[in-house]
């Protein structure tokens, strides 16, 4: 046979592989960041790779797929797929977060907290295919995601600094500040077959 076809997931094992070498390495948590930045800037770049099944919106709520998960906890990956409309509440993530856009767009507002209460909401920005954004404890956790569009699907690839699923995270009121915890889990029960990828 001449020439062998790249594998559709072959890209994200690659993610998977390099996170896993550099948690490993006991690395701070800004070079780590760094380079999953870049990670995600690579993976994001072109579109087709994702699995139809994790990229299906729900009529009513968005949707968080597992993607991988590192077996110690220390990082995770997951599809956002918004239908048209949708939006989160105000949250955090108490762990770092880059979110690459990979279809449609999405529109990004960070909050910070104040002694008197009420959040104080920033400028709402936009995210277009192939753009990265990073949130974290110390650069602004608390943001408010929505899609872009009210006509159509917007899907977003998020990695975190451990497994996001089962973090105990918040909900915030912005006009008083209140918070309550949430657990997001995941929407679905199966996780892409990356062992048959063939790494670039």
């Amino acid at each position: 046979m001449s020439g062998t076809a790249t594998h559709p997931l072959s890209g994200l094992k690659h993610v998977v592989q390099t996170m896993t070498r550099l948690c490993g390495d006991a690395l701070d948590e800004t070079t780590i960041v760094a380079h999953g930045e870049r990670l995600m800037r690579t993976l994001v770049a072109h579109d087709g790779w994702l699995p139809e099944a994790l990229a299906q919106p729900h009529l009513e709520f968005y949707r968080q797929y597992l993607l991988h998960a590192d077996p110690l906890g220390r990082f995770s990956l997951v599809s956002f797929v918004w239908g048209p409309g949708q939006h989160t509440p105000v949250h955090d993530h108490t762990v770092w977060g880059i979110i690459g856009m990979l279809r449609g767009a999405e529109f990004s507002q960070g909050f910070h907290a104040t002694d008197a209460g009420p959040l104080v909401a920033g400028a709402e920005h936009r995210l277009n295919p192939g753009d990265v954004e990073v949130v974290s404890p110390t650069r602004g956790d608390i943001h408010r995601v929505r899609n872009a569009y009210a006509d159509q699907v917007s899907i977003s690839v998020h990695m975190y600094g451990g497994n996001i699923g089962e973090i105990e995270r918040h909900v915030f009121d912005p006009t008083t500040g209140a918070s309550k915890p949430f657990v997001s889990g995941y929407s679905n029960s199966m996780v892409p077959n990356l062992w048959g990828a063939a790494t670039p």
